[in-house]
């Protein structure tokens, strides 16, 4: 392909379809009567909610900015050439830049939900299989939280189960950065793991299995209301490593909500008061999905976008031998590096299912012939 016969016009015509930057500067323009007005300020629960919108619509404002100043670039460079300047390797330099700028930014225009910029509650499953599934469940937490420190965003371990040989039976942490749920929504689901198992003498080849459920950790600018009679607290003596993971000391509190059944629990604190916090803090979060969830069936949303999403949805596989590949069941989209998708490289995952979801693209899960091992 010939880089200097394709006209600007051409190469960003799609943006519009993707990025309104007149909308965007319209709505912070309108955002920002509401937030001069004194008397807006006396209810800071009403203006939390605008400051982020804010923030949100200023960032979209400054990609907008830097996306016509790469263009703009880019032109001079075309300009260059015709004047016979050797620019071409500067050219396909920057031309495969805003490509991927283009793409982030593309991404990014989908995280406009609800909740999506709120922080995200993880929680890890080993599947049956006994030792086998618990080091896969350790593995994913890893590169969950190995994805969380490449992202500059802070973790906090919220409970930490010890398998009885290797791995864990259950964890659960939250991912603490703006949109950190947003992004990791689509990773709810079940996770394959196809290894020669480094616990068989005998060298076999083994398929494990864990699952993975995220929510947003809820803030007081979302309502949900949890009656004190609903709930049954139990507390105990926190288990597990101790030091990097949990304190060991009497103050775990384990909290089931029962008319869902919900059970979430928290040892990391040695504070009782501080557990029983997160936890409620927790559970909210855990109830406020699971009445989405509800909505998204009633309404045959995940029908209609042929996006199965539920728990029980196996979504991704990891394959180490005969062959060496990470793929997406539903966006199809694969990576051969599977070590660094382990190490937290988990971005092309990310984009590619906010893409799919927004585009109707995306295909229920399940395991493809070509991934049957």
């Amino acid at each position: 392909m010939n880089l200097l016969t394709l006209p600007c016009a051409i190469r960003f015509a799609t943006c519009g379809s993707i990025f309104d930057p007149a909308r965007i500067r319209r709505e912070l323009a309108d955002l920002e009567t509401k937030l001069a007005d004194p008397a807006f300020w006396s209810n800071p629960a009403a203006s939390q909610p605008l400051m982020r919108d804010r923030k949100r619509l200023e960032a979209l404002v400054a990609a907008d900015e830097a996306l016509v100043r790469r263009s703009e670039d880019i032109d001079a460079y075309f300009e260059l050439a015709r004047e016979g300047e050797d620019v071409l390797a500067d050219l396909e330099r920057d031309i495969h830049a805003l490509a991927a700028f283009a793409e982030d930014l593309e991404a990014r225009t989908m995280l406009s939900g609800e909740t999506d910029q709120l922080n995200a509650i993880v929680t890890v499953h080993p599947g049956a299989g006994g030792t086998e599934s618990q080091d896969w469940a350790e593995m994913l937490m890893r590169m969950y939280l190995r994805w969380a420190e490449q992202q500059g965003f802070k973790t906090e371990m919220n409970d930490y189960q010890d398998g009885e040989e290797a791995g864990i039976k259950s964890a659960t942490f939250t991912v603490i950065g703006e949109y950190a749920f947003g992004q990791l929504a689509g990773e709810s689901g079940v996770h394959r793991l196809v290894r020669i198992s480094p616990f068989d003498s005998a060298k076999r080849r083994h398929t494990s299995f864990a699952s993975v459920f995220v929510s947003p950790e809820i803030d007081d600018s979302i309502q949900v209301d949890v009656r004190t009679e609903d709930l049954r607290v139990d507390t105990y003596r926190s288990g597990g490593k101790g030091g990097q993971h949990v304190n060991t000391t009497d103050s775990a509190v384990r909290i089931t909500h029962l008319p869902t059944g919900i059970v979430v629990q928290c040892q990391n604190e040695r504070s009782q008061h501080k557990n029983r916090e997160k936890a409620m803090k927790m559970l909210r979060s855990r109830l406020y999905e699971f009445e989405l969830e509800k909505k998204r069936v009633e309404s045959k949303k995940l029908e209609d976008s042929k996006l199965d999403i539920n728990f029980g949805s196996q979504i991704r596989s990891y394959v180490l031998q005969p062959y060496r590949m990470a793929k997406d069941h539903r966006t199809k989209v694969e990576v051969g590096d599977v070590d660094k998708v382990l190490d937290g490289y988990l971005e092309p995952f990310l984009r590619g299912y906010l893409l799919a979801k927004r585009r109707g693209t995306a295909v229920a899960s399940g395991p493809d012939d070509d991934l049957e091992v």
